[in-house]
């Protein structure tokens, strides 16, 4: 847990993003909740009724501060989404602007409608894509989820839903063990590393984004496929991830596609590590920005 606040304090310590780049997000609302999950499992989180079985599924025990960080866990995606979809309305299309934001947590891919699991309480992703489907504010999404393990519940929850299409890249022997069944899957066999990895992303993502021309991309850029992640059991180096994430943001920024990006998990015994993973997606984001803006500069 100590990776959040040390993210958010690297990130403005070495002047990646200000104070005033960063802002507390609102908490989602039980009715938005309740668009991509139950009504029954909604009020059971929220009202204390998680059974003993049901919290030892989610990871950790109930508590009121465990409720409030989930909602507004969610509240920053949608926040997010929010923010790359505004930026991307602002001008014409090419114009040099930042059509990314960010969630400094979430990736609660594990949260299935009907319960929580793997340290997932309520799936912000799912939440923030049915709001936005609701109000008129996108028509398709696209989830490229790269966290180590498959976003299980978030493949249930989209099942047989057009609307939005997951793509989900994930070690083939690693948790979850009974995997769901995404719009597209993408495994790996442990120990696979950066040639492995961003060959099979620089064909799918590609292929995924021309194909179904979203309006929005959520991003998981989990930094679990770290070769020194004690749950990731693939092999990719720091640098490889920061090569992962930089073609995932070139590949939406070149086909003008907003995207919210979420962190998602990491476990490296080294929590630095972590912390370094995650600011290099921020430094990623900030770079394909800027370097639109350059263009845009040279151009006029």
């Amino acid at each position: 847990m100590a990776k959040y606040r040390l993210l958010r304090e690297r990130l403005v310590a070495d002047g990646v993003v200000s104070e005033r780049d960063l802002h507390l997000p609102e908490a989602v609302t039980l009715d938005e909740l309740k668009l991509a999950h139950s009504a029954s499992y909604v009020e059971a989180v929220v009202h204390g009724r998680l059974l003993p079985d049901e919290q030892r599924r989610i990871g950790f025990p109930w508590s009121e501060m465990m409720v409030e960080r989930s909602r507004r866990s969610a509240g920053a995606t949608l926040a997010a989404a929010r923010a790359a979809l505004s930026a991307a309305a602002a001008g014409p299309t090419g114009a040099a602007r930042s059509i990314f934001a960010a969630n400094l947590a979430g990736g609660t891919h594990h949260a299935f409608a009907d319960r929580g699991e793997g340290y997932c309480v309520f799936n912000d992703v799912a939440i923030a894509a049915r709001v936005l489907l609701r109000d008129g504010a996108i028509r398709r999404a696209v989830v490229v989820d790269c966290d180590v393990h498959q976003g299980n519940g978030t493949a249930a929850i989209f099942r047989n839903d057009p609307t939005v299409y997951t793509l989900s890249f994930h070690g083939e022997k690693n948790f979850p063990f009974k995997k769901e069944t995404s719009d597209r899957d993408i495994t790996f066999n442990d120990g696979a590393g950066d040639e492995e990895y961003l060959r099979a992303l620089s064909i799918h993502v590609a292929e995924v984004l021309d194909q179904q021309q979203p309006d929005l991309v959520f991003y998981l850029a989990g930094a679990d496929p770290y070769e020194g992640d004690r749950l990731g059991r693939l092999k990719m180096s720091i640098e490889g991830l920061r090569a992962r994430d930089r073609f995932v943001l070139e590949s939406c920024r070149s086909r003008n596609i907003p995207a919210a990006i979420a962190m998602s998990g990491g476990y490296a015994p080294d929590v630095d590590a972590i912390v370094t993973i995650h600011v290099n997606t921020i430094r990623e984001a900030i770079a394909v920005s800027c370097t639109d803006l350059w263009r845009s500069a040279s151009a006029s």
